[in-house]
């Protein structure tokens, strides 16, 4: 099934994968259409965003990380092992570049059976199930661990994100990875998260992270592509030192 569509200036198709059903076809070809683009300017950044010198760069960043962090690693295993029984990673649904999802990597950090008492909150508290429709987060939430507190003020719990890099799911700087639902509310700018890779890092992880209204963390991700550049790509990485040594507002 041929689709002419220009992304950054070259033929795009949909790829069928025999795993894969026919709701998962369908939401790829949808992504498609979605992030259709005429816009020279738009494509010249699209295509430097994608490029191989980028993926180049991820794929070094994110090597060299794993490698240098890997002691990191191997004590907060054992720490989530030790302190709460229950598998060490978690793995979380996101939405990606062409709207294929994938499995985002944290350390766990919330109790085993996070997902019922989320249920549970949500029906019980009606301020909670605001909080959740309007952040798609909980800033005191009780379903985290006290190690999975430390973890995320810390932004620890990201780390095995950078195997997402390697595998090609993500990149070391872009949009923050939606849920498909969370998708759902970017409205027309949905087509500027489904141009590029998500980051581990990018301008909503250095602008105020849940301190930001949702509305104002979809213009980042939209402005990142229409704004991007090399001198972008380096200043968000070296804000988000300063950002994450802070702890600030994050949750």
């Amino acid at each position: 099934m041929a689709n002419q569509m220009i992304e950054a200036g070259a033929v795009t198709r949909v790829p069928f994968r025999g795993h894969q059903n026919v709701a998962d076809r369908f939401r790829m070809a949808e992504a498609r259409i979605a992030h259709r683009i005429t816009d020279r300017k738009l494509i010249r950044k699209v295509r430097a965003a994608n490029g191989r010198v980028k993926r180049a760069f991820d794929i070094v960043i994110a090597s060299l990380a794993l490698l240098f962090l890997a002691p990191a690693f191997l004590t907060i295993a054992l720490a989530i092992r030790l302190t709460d029984p229950g598998p060490i990673f978690f793995r979380h649904m996101r939405v990606g570049r062409h709207g294929m999802r994938f499995g985002c990597l944290k350390f766990r950090t919330m109790a085993s059976d996070a997902e019922a008492r989320l249920s549970q909150i949500l029906h019980a508290n009606p301020e909670a199930a605001a909080e959740w429709a309007t952040m798609q987060k909980l800033r005191d939430d009780p379903r985290v661990t006290k190690l999975g507190a430390f973890l995320r003020k810390t932004s620890l719990d990201e780390l095995p994100q950078l195997i997402n890099v390697l595998r090609g799911d993500m990149s070391i700087v872009g949009p923050r990875p939606v849920t498909r639902s969370e998708l759902n509310r970017y409205g027309r700018d949905r087509r500027y998260y489904l141009l590029v890779r998500p980051g581990i890092t990018g301008l909503w992880q250095v602008s105020g992270r849940s301190s930001i209204g949702y509305e104002k963390r979809i213009r980042y991700d939209r402005e990142y592509l229409e704004e991007w550049s090399w001198l972008g790509e380096l200043w968000i990485i070296l804000m988000t030192v300063p950002a994450v040594l802070s702890m600030r507002d994050a949750c």
